[in-house]
């Protein structure tokens, strides 16, 4: 049995539930508001990041880029064709290339201004901190996703996949990164016609539904945003 510790709206809790999905892996999940840094969860991962993936009895693996390559190190030969990381030793470098650029770094630039500004303070305040959202943090996370989204369309207009023929962890990244900035209603669609195609095919996948039906706490995503075509 797997069990993962994730966060709805986690960047690299999302691209690891869609890893496991397309293992045809169903975790039991267990929801950390980790940046409330509970002693439980540090005790399990003392970084404080997502996810954590347990697996039956043995340690805790922790970390986008551990579990990422554990899922692929134990599951990745069964899946044959289907497997996300490709067998090339220089496909597998532009995989993990575009993975860490869009589940590390499109989190710094853009969701991770969304999450914090939006969700977290929220959360934050009903325990009596600050709520206030910073003005200039979602501006600027809203003009460094547009150039985010100027790159998938990059990528799209030279290859079938962002990485090349086939579907790979960094498809999974970045469907991730940008489904958190669209349940939050960030994401600029209109400008971005062929991004937009590429991410209909990874939402319409059966693994992105559980991801859809994803609700958080006072915060309802926007009407397209469960849609597969919208």
């Amino acid at each position: 049995m797997i069990t993962l510790i994730h966060y709805p709206l986690s960047v690299t809790s999302r691209f690891i539930r869609l890893a496991l999905a397309e293992s045809e892996i169903s975790p039991v999940l267990q929801e950390e508001a980790y940046w409330e840094r509970r002693p439980d969860f540090l005790l399990a991962n003392p970084a404080g990041t997502l996810p954590v993936l347990f697996e039956d009895d043995s340690p805790p693996v922790c970390g986008v880029w551990a579990v990422s390559e554990y899922l692929d190190e134990t599951r990745g030969f069964a899946l044959g064709d289907r497997r996300l990381l490709p067998s090339s030793a220089a496909q597998r470098a532009e995989v993990r290339r575009l993975t860490e650029w869009f589940a590390l770094r499109f989190d710094e630039e853009v969701t991770g201004y969304f999450v914090e500004e939006k969700v977290i303070k929220r959360e934050r305040a009903r325990k009596g901190g600050n709520g206030s959202p910073d003005s200039s943090a979602l501006r600027a996370a809203r003009s460094n996703i547009r150039t985010h989204l100027a790159y998938i369309e990059h990528l799209i207009g030279e290859r079938n996949w962002l990485a090349g023929e086939r579907m790979s962890y960094a498809d999974l990244a970045a469907a991730a990164a940008l489904s958190v900035a669209d349940y939050l209603g960030e994401v600029p669609w209109t400008d971005a016609e062929e991004a937009k195609n590429w991410y209909m095919r990874l939402k319409s996948r059966p693994g992105f539904r559980p991801l859809l039906a994803d609700v958080v706490r006072g915060q309802k995503p926007p009407e397209h945003y469960p849609a597969l075509d919208f």
